[in-house]
């Protein structure tokens, strides 16, 4: 019989790329957290790069989207300063794209580091789930993004699920227009009621 510190041997070894992920996502968060620059990540701050930064601005979107996804940033908060920037169509249009690269950045970042680790861990919720994702990957990520969108949890998990990725593509460029076209319309009703456009 295996002594406790064989088994958490033996755990540590069967979730290294789990705690690898964990690792690295918390020094992440820490790092930014602590050296004040998630703090920037407002509304204001999001509208001023939009706004005056013309050509740079888009490709600096992109990448403060990206980099938002990874320290936990929501996503409103970037369709909401696109939309009060550049209106609902362009505004909605900039968003699609930074979140649908956002999305491929996090996925391809998170498979580096961490493989298909959850199909290491033995519980039979997960493998219920993950049985699920296998008959049926392209319907079951496109409704995920519908209802979640760029949840950061959301994109680790698929990342980490061994999900093919061209089905994580296609499936997450389908799924996130609809729920950015209807939150565009909310922003730009709600910026136009209280005059902010």
């Amino acid at each position: 019989m295996p002594t406790r510190r064989q088994r958490l041997q033996n755990a540590v070894w069967r979730y290294r790329r789990l705690l690898a992920v964990g690792l690295f996502l918390g020094l992440l968060l820490a790092l930014f957290q602590f050296s004040g620059v998630r703090g920037q990540f407002s509304l204001a701050f999001l509208q001023h790069q939009l706004s005056a930064h013309q050509g740079s601005g888009l490709l600096l979107f992109v990448l403060l989207f990206s980099l938002g996804n990874l320290i936990q940033i929501p996503g409103w908060l970037f369709l909401a300063a696109a939309v009060l920037t550049l209106g609902a169509g362009w505004g909605g249009l900039v968003t699609y794209v930074a979140a649908s690269l956002s999305c491929i950045l996090t996925f391809l970042l998170i498979r580096t580091i961490g493989g298909d680790a959850l199909r290491a861990v033995p519980h039979p919720l997960a493998a219920r789930i993950l049985a699920q994702l296998d008959q049926h990957p392209l319907r079951s990520v496109f409704w995920l993004r519908v209802l979640f969108q760029t949840v950061p949890a959301l994109n680790y998990a698929l990342a980490l699920s061994g999900i093919r990725f061209w089905q994580y593509l296609l499936a997450t460029l389908l799924g996130l227009p609809l729920p950015i076209a209807l939150y565009c319309l909310f922003f730009d009703r709600i910026a136009r009621y209280w005059h902010l456009v």
